[in-house]
């Protein structure tokens, strides 16, 4: 009997989009064979979506789930955008970030994990099966606070909890809870729209502070200044830098005269305890994905010959 590699069950799931302990059967049942193992799923009809494995999934919807002091947040990707409108994969995307609630993080446990009676990687396949379209669930997300409340904010909404950008910030504290989750929303929607960095200077990567100094002495050091000189110029540079990418000294974007620190601040009056950002999660859909791009005039004319 051959020896069925992790390897080789990966390269089948790839190949096919069948599920991971569906491929393990199949090579175990042809003994190894890849090409028998393709056809056996296709027999048994678990490779229905295969078809669609092979398409870049760009598109889709941010899921945002809170419960209480716990956020999760997931990215499901489909072909179209069209499909985010469906609301058979909007409450998929729903299921999915309120399973990585007890699920954790990792995409392969949540793809395990069941959701009532079938596993997520199930529902998923059912979901293309019906759908017609290739679907993945590329990442997921989590943040909590010990005492305090999560804010969040999803932009573009197609409905609650899920849209085009999402945000979660942890903010702990003692004060009253539904002032401190108003602030966090607030706070959400800053974020998504001046796409931090890091919460602070501290959160930077040192690599891109190594850039920005790099960038900002050769600037000068180029004009003749002196090393001393381009020192300073460069501290004042990088304080200016951290106005622009660091959470708690950007300008607030609901009042640009304030940061988001002085802003806090003053809302704890409200909240009636001191509040901390802890720190935030930011999603774009689809960011970092190469997207296929069709240029539908060009495969008209190759299609009739003309390209």
């Amino acid at each position: 009997m051959a020896n069925i590699t992790a390897q080789m069950v990966k390269d089948l799931r790839d190949s096919t989009g069948a599920g991971m302990m569906d491929c393990k059967a199949a090579l175990t049942e042809t003994n190894g064979d890849m090409e028998a193992a393709q056809d056996w799923l296709r027999k048994k009809g678990l490779s229905k979506a295969a078809k669609k494995a092979g398409r870049v999934a760009a598109e889709g919807l941010i899921g945002i789930s809170v419960r209480g002091p716990k956020g999760t947040m997931v990215e499901v990707n489909s072909e179209t955008d069209f499909v985010s409108r469906n609301d058979m994969f909007q409450g998929l995307v729903k299921m999915i970030a309120d399973v990585a609630q007890s699920a954790g993080t990792d995409v392969e446990t949540i793809r395990q994990a069941k959701a009532g009676s079938v596993t997520v990687e199930t529902a998923i396949a059912d979901s293309i099966a019906k759908i017609g379209e290739n679907m993945t669930l590329r990442r997921a997300a989590e943040l909590s606070v010990s005492k305090g409340a999560i804010g969040s904010y999803v932009h573009n909404s197609v409905s609650d909890g899920l849209g085009k950008i999402g945000v979660m910030v942890g903010l702990e504290s003692t004060g009253d809870a539904g002032e401190l989750t108003a602030l966090g929303r607030m706070i959400a929607m800053h974020i998504a729209a001046a796409n931090p960095q890091a919460l602070d200077a501290s959160g930077l990567d040192p690599a891109v502070v190594a850039r920005e100094k790099d960038v900002l002495a050769d600037k000068f050091r180029q004009q003749g200044k002196p090393a001393n000189v381009i020192e300073k110029i460069v501290e004042s540079g990088l304080k200016t830098f951290y106005k622009e990418v660091t959470l708690i000294e950007q300008a607030f974007v609901h009042d640009p005269g304030k940061t988001v620190a002085q802003a806090v601040k003053e809302a704890e009056g409200k909240v009636g305890a001191p509040v901390k950002i802890t720190g935030f999660v930011r999603y774009a859909l689809g960011e970092g994905i190469e997207k296929q791009q069709s240029d539908f005039a060009a495969e008209v004319a190759a299609a009739a010959g003309q390209g």
